[in-house]
């Protein structure tokens, strides 16, 4: 089976298998565009086979970066810290990662860059990357509301001190590429704390950084080298399996070379907390990167609360979480996830439109979603809304539903993980 606009996923017996999975997404994004600024050529294997990073590469080579792909690896040609001017516009794609961490970067160079996307791309909120950047000295124009696309004049930057009023992994980091470029140490301070990708991949391609808690800061004027790395693979996409897998008792399910870093496995201890079983080996540190075998085997899931730290912590997950929400005997509930609504789709409308075309019961909340257990799913019609996470998510909720499911607009899964579909019918059991 292969992404497609319609997908049918059939119901299964049981789930289980061996699996690897492509390079994570968010390191993949991070270490390309150091690559592009670092002194020498950078190697990675095992990058990510999604469009949203593919759409990093083309920028940078929008940007005059040279980079060539040699099987499932890619070879960046760095320029040491100064990119050309491009001679067209930007191309972000789908891919929010591109635009907002690449800003970073192009606010320290000496030209004025244009940065665009897709239909959706454009309707997501850039004013949180906007507003530090100009304080560092950088002249950038949008839209009235702050929406793409972005125009950027960059130049010699100044450093801040700066506490994100809202906590987002990718500001951040675009706020500590951007400090590489300016005179004194910047120093930022998160509400609450975010993955750290940015900051062990600064330190890969040699930065010197200072950490404490939710606090970090980086010297201007760092000079950064190439590296030869193996991205671990990616934690989001594993999400969707381990669910899967945690939904049939008899499952066992065994992911190796995983990404295991502590800001981004909440999921491994909540999917305990329902009743799963979950076993971490072989465990060993790759560029910072905590890396290593994860083991599933399903269980009776009870039931949960999502709300603060956790919902941070749980973001991508939570629509998975949510179609499987239904299964579990007391349900789950989903709170303070606003930020939900304002990604690649409205995500709390979209499961809740699905869920309730497939017979669930949803009480849809502003910041989240509440959701029954102990429910019986019928298979149907569902869309994806093109979102990657949403077609993703249903897939594995029809896997317990009575009848065929069919997913239109399933091709959106290529944004992250353009083999998902096939990897999951490999381990589906009938």
């Amino acid at each position: 089976m292969t992404a497609k606009k319609s997908v049918v996923i059939r119901p299964a017996t049981n789930f289980g298998g061996s699996m690897s999975l492509p390079g994570d997404k968010s390191i993949s994004h991070r270490y390309a565009m150091l690559g592009a600024i670092a002194d020498g050529l950078t190697k990675l294997e095992n990058f990510s086979t999604g469009a949203d990073c593919a759409s990093t590469l083309e920028c940078l080579k929008t940007l005059g970066v040279k980079w060539e792909r040699i099987g499932d690896a890619v070879a960046i040609y760095g320029h040491g810290g100064k990119l050309k001017k491009p001679a067209g516009v930007l191309d972000c794609g789908n891919s929010g990662s591109t635009i907002r961490m690449l800003s970073g970067i192009l606010a320290g160079q000496n030209f004025t860059s244009e940065l665009t996307g897709d239909d959706s791309l454009l309707r997501r909120p850039m004013a949180r990357v906007i507003k530090p950047l100009e304080m560092m000295g950088a002249k950038i124009s949008s839209t009235k509301d702050g929406r793409p696309p972005l125009k950027i004049t960059g130049g010699r930057l100044k450093a801040i001190d700066y506490k994100l009023p809202v906590a987002s992994a990718q500001v951040k980091t675009s706020l500590l590429f951007a400090g590489l470029y300016a005179k004194g140490t910047t120093r930022l301070a998160e509400p609450i704390q975010t993955r750290d990708h940015g900051e062990h991949a600064l330190e890969a391609f040699g930065a010197h950084l200072e950490r404490r808690m939710k606090e970090v800061s980086i010297a201007g004027d760092q000079k950064l080298k190439a590296i030869d790395a193996t991205v671990p693979g990616d934690f989001s996409s594993a999400a969707f399996f381990l669910c899967a897998a945690a939904l049939f008792p008899d499952s066992q399910l065994t992911i190796s070379g995983l990404l295991l870093n502590p800001t981004r496995t909440r999921l491994l201890d909540f999917l305990i907390g329902l009743g799963a079983r979950i076993t971490p080996t072989d465990l060993r540190e790759q560029h910072g990167e905590l890396v290593g075998m994860v083991q599933i085997h399903g269980g009776d899931l009870k039931g949960a609360r999502v709300v603060g730290e956790d919902t941070a912590a749980l973001i991508d997950e939570i629509p998975v979480l949510a179609a499987i929400a239904p299964y579990t005997d007391e349900g789950i509930e989903i709170r303070d996830a606003r930020e939900l609504r304002v990604k690649e789709s409205d995500r709390i409308a979209s499961v809740t439109t699905n869920l309730r075309k497939m017979g669930a019961k949803v009480e849809e909340l502003e910041d989240g979603l509440r959701i029954p257990g102990r429910q019986k799913l019928h298979g149907a019609p569902l869309d994806s809304f093109g979102d990657h996470r949403i077609a993703m998510a249903f897939a594995v909720a029809a896997l317990r539903a009575g009848g065929e499911t069919e997913i239109r607009g399933a091709d959106a899964a290529v944004i992250s993980y353009p083999e998902f579909f096939n990897a999951l019918e490999g381990l589906v059991q009938r």
